[in-house]
Order: structure tokens, then sequence, then C-alpha cells
């Protein structure tokens, strides 16, 4: 996991060196249909290079337990260990944005990036860094979601639907909206999979239409 974190870092600093950084004074669809571009180019070389097999990970032996929930129910304790890891992920990115140097110099960028770059600050580095740290963070939630979905080809497409929806609930730029939504959106979906098993699939959807008719900024954004 180290070291496919420091691949995607690598990678990351790349692609917004080579790609990315000649789109931001530019729409934001140009930015999304690069994305996306990308995202077919880097399926099909994976399907050339490792093939298309379904490969199993195993959980890790020390997290391998389940813990009983009554006589019949169990919890596995890697389900545990997994949202720990990402409660303690989205604490330390809303102290990184809101309570470091670093995070102000994000926020300040994001919002006049022309007045940054007059104060001194290499702006262009700072979006790199971001732009590198959210590939870090997107390899480590695959990685560590693949011992409960195996890696199969495509298995990051459902997902990333999945963030986009994320990001329209919770608003653009918010880390506690982005935790809230994710829950909100894991309750209705669970909750949609048991009572309307056969509306689950538009369950969300119609969650985001309904919040975007009543907040169109998202729950945590200021209008």
């Amino acid at each position: 996991m180290v070291l496919g974190i420091v691949l995607s870092v690598v990678l990351g600093l790349f692609l917004e060196w080579a790609l990315f950084s000649h789109l931001y004074k530019r729409d934001h669809l140009e930015q999304v249909l690069l994305t996306y571009g990308l995202i077919l180019i880097f399926e099909e070389l994976r399907s050339l290079i490792v093939g298309n097999d379904v490969h199993g990970v195993t959980i890790p032996p020390v997290f391998a337990g389940s813990i009983a929930l009554g006589d019949t129910m169990t919890y596995p304790v890697y389900r545990l260990v997994m949202s720990a890891v990402c409660l303690a992920i989205a604490g330390g990115m809303y102290l990184l944005i809101q309570r470091t140097r670093l995070g102000m110099m994000i926020r300040a960028g994001a919002s006049n990036r022309e007045m940054v770059g007059v104060l001194g600050i290499n702006v262009n580095l700072v979006f790199r860094l971001v732009f590198a740290m959210g590939v870090a963070l997107a390899a480590f939630a695959g990685m560590l979601a693949a011992p409960v979905s195996s890696v199969y080809p495509g298995m990051g497409q459902h997902v990333l639907i999945i963030c986009f929806v994320v990001v329209v609930i919770g608003g653009i730029g918010s880390v506690w909206g982005a935790l809230a939504a994710s829950l909100l959106i894991g309750l209705v979906d669970t909750f949609g999979k048991v009572l309307v098993p056969a509306y689950a699939g538009v369950a969300v959807y119609v969650l985001m239409a309904a919040i975007l008719l009543w907040r169109p900024e998202g729950l945590f954004r200021r209008a």
C-alpha cells in the first residue's frame, strides 16, 4: 500500500504537469472530458498489460476475524477498520485544509489565484500537490476496498458516479459535506435494497434530485 501511494503521487504530479495545468483557465467541462478520456486510456492499458481477470485480495490476518452481533449475526473486523481509516482521513483532511499554512494556500488559491500569485506563492506547485494528493487518496481507497470488493476490470466506474453524487450533495469544497453525503448515500442505498429493492437503484439519485431542489449549492456549502 505504501508503494502504491508513492507511485500514485508520482503519477498525479506528472499528469497535472503534463495535462491538467494547461486547462485551469478553461471551462471545467474540459477538465472533466480530459479525465474521462484518461479513464478510457488507462482502462485499455490495464487490459493490455495485466489482462481482464478478476483477482481476489486476502484480508490481512490480523483483521480477518468477526465480531458477534447476537447469536446468529457477525460483523467483519476489516469493515470496522475501513470505517476507522476513512474517518481518520476525513479528520486529517479537515485539519490540513482549515488549520495549516498549506491549507490556507489551497483555499486562497481556489478563491483568487491571481492575487495569491502576486503575494509570492507558487500557486502552480500548490495545485500540483493537491492534484497528486487526490490521485493518492483515490488509489488508497481502491487498495483499502480491494479485500472486500476484489479487483476487477472497471471496478472504479460505479464508484466514480457515486463520487460525483457525493460532491453534488455535500457541496463542492466541503470535507464534512462529503463525509455527511457519503453516510447519507450509504443509508439510503442500504435501506432501499431492504425496503424497496425494485427501486433501490434509483434511490440515491432521487435523494440527489431532492437535495438539489432544496439546496442547489449542497448541504454544507454556503450559497
